[in-house]
């Protein structure tokens, strides 16, 4: 029988093969820089991390990048759930509220 059209498996046992069908950033967090380790094995990231739940303390625009001047994705209100991946330069970006919509949001909008 003639291989030679069957992609070769990788060390792990998996081939690459055919065209990358990525989850929907809207709704699962991943950067080139990082990604939520749940997606570990679906996405590439330079890091994976666990996000830490944080709750929204004041009302909130959760933002598509980390800038006041980006597109407003969602308003959040105080006790919504944030899950945390990323706190940099007074910006938190991970999943927010119960829709775990992915987004930036100030980092001084959420508390333990």
């Amino acid at each position: 029988m003639d291989n030679s059209s069957q992609p070769s498996p990788t060390a792990d046992g998996f081939a690459l093969s055919g065209r990358s069908n990525p989850p929907d950033p809207k709704f699962n967090a991943y950067r080139p820089d990082l990604a939520d380790v749940a997606l570990a094995g679906r996405v590439i990231a330079s890091h994976y991390a666990a996000p830490i739940d944080k709750t929204v303390i004041v009302n909130a625009a959760l933002r598509v990048a980390a800038s006041d001047d980006a597109e407003e994705l969602a308003e959040l209100e105080p006790d919504d759930p944030f899950s945390m991946l990323d706190d940099t330069l007074g910006w938190a970006w991970g999943y927010a509220g119960r829709d775990r919509r992915v987004g930036y949001v100030r980092s001084d909008a959420l508390g333990g």
